[in-house]
Parts: structure tokens; C-alpha cells; sequence
């Protein structure tokens, strides 16, 4: 490990636009929760109050970061992730249910969301770990242990009830990708994501056929008109399609199942083209089945009903789409720019439910209107530039991985969340990063971000 006398860089334009979006963040905090029967701003009793506290301390932990020295993050990396995971078993096991999820540990007069520091800790157990030489990840076993260091925060995040915490995980696949995953893996999770949203929209046959039809073109283009080979790849799926008109759903997945098995075990035993499509297209068959399955009978009605008002198959501006539509009348009565601060009709009148917190954007939208929006839209977009800019000019691997990690949640939260305010994701309560009201969120965030504005800031005196 070798040194040099180079003073230390702090990146004084990244702490710069963390301290706007803060400060945005507490006065759409402050226009949001506003009483005049509570003017002071550093009434506790009052959520712009609370975030005060929280904004300071915020700043604590991030000086306190500022005073490590770097090597102790690669260090400790493992051991803070693994004391990350004990407190979220210890949530699991001990924790407060706040609105559904026991994902709350009560410390005193306050509540800490183990899950948004869980975010931080899992980028530097997966850095540590990416930052091994031998860490190759076309590796299948490397590739394990990799998505492991992800999923298990994630899952014992599920099993709180926090569903939305736990999917910003998989946005980690990006660094996963940014660090030589192959682009198959992502061209799977998109067509996942298709899959997910027919399977809702379409009746299962007409998927499978669609899928059967197209992979059977691509089957005749490869090898010709081969009537054989056709009626192998017919003939089952006719059966299955058939089987789906007389049996229940969890029956035909079983049938599925076994089918897609069988077949995969042939393909691998012949590496026959046919049945390697025709393997995929009942894996491709069992996901959708699959989707369809949990929809209707896994997932709770409120979910349901909020994934059904995104697709438009439910339109119920009273009942379950109140929340997103009285969001699109707050940001849309903004106009150009906005009603001014504390004037808002909508915040005023608490038409739009949780507005400090997962709908803080409509409060932006509509006292700041399009000129307020698009600053804060500007900012988010040049924090995760200058993010990205950092995590490529290391000479550290273990902080380019780090960096990747903080700009992949960032980014997830950031576009999560303007989805949901617009209408375009389902309401999963995803909060605006620095912006939104939650004292775990903004501290949460404010290590994620400041342990990488520490570990750039001395990328030249430690070369690892």
C-alpha cells in the first residue's frame, strides 16, 4: 500500500447539492405540515420540527465519517454488514408495526427504520466482496454469492412487511452489470418485467401462444421447415393449453412445473435446438402462470387495487386511486411557477395523504410549480451524475463499486417515487431521497453518500 503527500480532495460540489436537496427538502417539509397554530419552525411536535433534529443529525454522522480514515470502511466492510443484518433480524424479532410493517425499532421517543441504514451497509459488504480479484462474476458460484449479499437483507426486509424497502435492492444489479455480469442477465429481468405487466393485462393463453409463435419463428429461421421439429414443439404446448381450459391455476403450475423439468433435463442431455426453445417457452409460460397465480391470490387487496389503478384496470378517484389522483391535481394546479410557499390549496386542505412523506414531490409541484420541479428534478439528476463521475475516476475498486451502489439507489428511489406522484408505478411507499420527511431515510442516505464523498476524498493518498 503506498503513499503520497497529496493533500486531501474533498468533493465540496457533491456536499453542495446534498445541502440544496436537504434544505428543499425541509421547506417542502415545512409548506407540507404547516399549521398557524403551530408557527415555530422548531416545534417537535410538528414534522418539520422533527426533521430539524434529524437534519442535525444527519450532519453529525456525516462528520463523523469525514474523521475515518478510508481504510477502515474496507476494513470493517463485512463486520458493518453483518451487524446491519442482526438489526434487522432483531427488528424482525422485537420491532414496533408502524401502518402494517414491523420494521420499526423504538429508541426512545424516536423510531429507526433499520432497513434505509441496511442500504449503506449492503454496498460496502457487496464492494468488499466485487473488489476481490478472484471475485469473477462470470463465475456462476461468484455470481451466488454476490446476488446472496444482496437477497438476504432484501428478504428479511420482505419479511418485515416492507415491500417497497426491500425492492430498491434490486437495483444493485446494476453494479452487478457495471462489473462484468453479462448483459443476458438484464435482457432476462426486462423481459420479466414485460412478462409481469402482460400477465396482468392479457389472458394466459394468448401469452403462451404469442411466446410459442414467436420462438418457433425464430426455430424455422434457424433451421428451416422442419415438420418434426414443429410438431415436437406444438404438441406439448397444445396440451398445456388445453390443460389450462379444464384445471385450476395451482394445478396447471404444478403440471408446468414437472413439463418444464422434463424438458429442461432433455435439453441439456441433447443440446437440441427445439428443445431448448421449447424449454424456454415453458419457463417463460411458468412466470406468467406464475404472476397471474400470486396477483389474485398472494397479494393482499389493497395491493391489488393500486397496481390495477397504474395498469388502468381499476379507475376509483374515491376509493383506492384517491391518493394518486388528488397527486396529479396538486402537481398539475402548480402551473409554471407554483402558488408560492404556505399557498397551496391542496396541502392546506390535506387532500393528499402522506404528503410530507412518499407524495413530497406534490407539494414541490404545486408551491413551486414547473420551475420548482425542475430544479429539484436537475439536482437529483446531477447528484447521480457527479456520483457516477466520482465512482469512475477511483483508482480503488472497492470505491468505484461503492460509488456504483449509492447512484443505483439513488437512482431507483428517484424514479420509484416521481412514478408513483405521476401515476406511472404503483404506490409502494418509496421515499424522495433527502427530500421526503423520515429521520432513518435522511440519515440513512446521508452516510450512504457521505462514506463515498470520504472514500474519493483521499483516492489519491491510499492506493489499494
Amino acid at each position: 500500500m503506498s503513499s503520497t503527500t497529496k493533500k486531501i480532495d474533498t468533493d465540496w460540489l457533491t456536499i453542495l447539492t446534498y445541502f440544496l436537496l436537504v434544505g428543499l427538502g425541509w421547506l417542502a417539509v415545512y409548506a407540507a405540515d404547516y399549521n398557524h397554530a403551530y408557527p415555530n419552525i422548531y416545534d417537535l411536535d410538528r414534522n418539520y420540527g422533527k426533521q430539524m433534529v434529524w437534519i442535525g443529525i444527519s450532519l453529525l454522522a456525516a462528520l463523523v465519517i469525514q474523521v475515518f480514515d478510508t481504510r477502515f470502511f474496507t476494513a470493517f466492510a463485512y463486520v458493518i454488514y453483518g451487524a446491519i443484518l442482526l438489526l434487522l433480524v432483531a427488528t424482525l424479532i422485537f420491532g414496533a408495526e408502524i401502518s402494517g410493517s414491523k420494521s420499526w425499532i423504538r429508541i426512545g421517543p424516536a423510531n429507526l427504520q433499520a432497513s434505509e441504514l441496511a442500504k449503506f451497509a449492503t454496498c460496502l459488504g457487496l464492494a468488499r466482496y466485487l473488489s476481490n480479484k478472484k471475485a469473477d462474476l462470470e463465475i456462476f458460484s461468484n455470481q451466488m454469492i454476490a446476488g446472496g449479499i444482496i437477497l438476504i437483507p432484501m428478504l428479511l426486509i420482505l419479511l418485515q412487511g416492507d415491500a417497497g424497502s426491500a425492492i430498491v435492492f434490486v437495483s444493485l444489479i446494476l453494479v452487478l452489470y457495471r462489473e462484468g455480469l453479462s448483459g443476458g442477465f438484464l435482457a432476462l429481468g426486462i423481459l420479466a418485467i414485460v412478462l409481469f405487466i402482460s400477465s396482468l393485462l392479457v389472458p394466459f393463453t394468448y401469452i403462451m401462444s404469442t411466446i410459442a409463435v414467436l420462438l418457433l419463428g425464430a426455430l424455422i429461421i434457424r433451421k428451416g421447415l422442419d415438420f418434426k421439429q414443429i410438431a415436437l414443439f406444438i404438441l406439448p404446448l397444445a396440451g398445456l393449453v388445453a390443460a389450462n381450459m379444464y384445471v385450476d391455476s395451482l394445478t396447471l403450475l404444478i403440471i408446468l412445473g414437472i413439463t418444464g423439468v422434463f424438458f429442461l433435463g432433455i435439453a441439456l442431455f441433447t443440446k437440441r435446438l427445439v428443445m431448448v426453445l421449447l424449454t424456454l417457452t415453458l419457463f417463460c409460460s411458468i412466470y406468467s402462470k406464475g404472476v397471474d397465480y400470486a396477483f389474485n391470490n398472494i397479494l393482499k387487496e389493497h395491493h391489488r387495487n393500486r397496481i390495477g389503478v397504474v395498469l388502468g384496470t381499476i379507475e376509483d378517484k374515491r376509493g383506492v386511486g384517491y391518493n394518486l389522483n388528488q397527486s396529479k391535481i396538486a402537481i398539475g394546479s402548480g402551473g409554471v411557477y407554483g402558488k408560492g410557499l404556505l399557498q397551496g390549496t391542496q396541502n392546506k386542505g390535506d387532500f393528499v395523504p402522506e404528503q410530507s412523506t412518499d407524495f413530497i414531490f406534490c407539494t414541490i409541484g404545486e408551491e413551486f410549480g414547473f420551475v420548482g420541479s425542475c430544479v429539484v428534478i436537475g439536482l437529483f439528476l446531477f447528484l447521480m451524475l457527479r456520483v457516477i463521475a466520482l465512482a469512475e475516476r477511483q483508482k480503488s475498486s472497492f470505491t468505484r463499486i461503492y460509488g456504483y451502489g449509492v447512484a443505483s439507489i439513488i437512482f431507483f428511489h428517484f424514479a420509484i417515487n416521481m412514478g408513483m406522484t405521476i401515476g406511472l408505478v404503483p404506490v409502494i411507499g418509496i421515499p424522495l431521497p433527502f427530500l421526503s420527511y423520515g429521520g432513518s431515510s435522511l440519515l440513512g442516505f446521508t452516510i450512504l453518500l457521505f462514506i463515498l464523498i470520504k472514500l474519493d476524498s483521499e483516492r489519491l493518498l491510499y492506493l489499494r
